[in-house]
């Protein structure tokens, strides 16, 4: 996982990346709410991937389509990756 799992929660992360940061300390219920008030296509592919590691892949599937994104079939540690990177930059 990235910086973004294993240092301090900064400040200035987006809602997106600060649903990824809390999934990466095992908070789910954070995470979610951290997607959820995310705005536009990077937090509806973080609720997503969310819903999808939930198991709730109708659920999933409805956020994938919202983000422009087809539903992911790799592994969830590296769709995280994934999505952080492209959060990142």
């Amino acid at each position: 996982m990235s910086r973004v799992a294993h240092g301090d929660r900064a400040a200035s992360l987006t809602d997106a990346l600060a649903g990824l940061w809390w999934d990466a300390k095992g908070d789910w219920k954070r995470a979610h709410k951290s997607a959820q008030q995310g705005e536009g296509v990077e937090g509806f592919w973080v609720h997503a991937y969310l819903h999808r590691k939930e198991g709730d892949q109708g659920n999933a599937a409805y956020w994938y389509s919202r983000a422009g994104k087809p539903v992911c079939r790799e592994p969830l540690d590296a769709e995280w990756s994934s999505i952080a990177a492209a959060l990142l930059g």
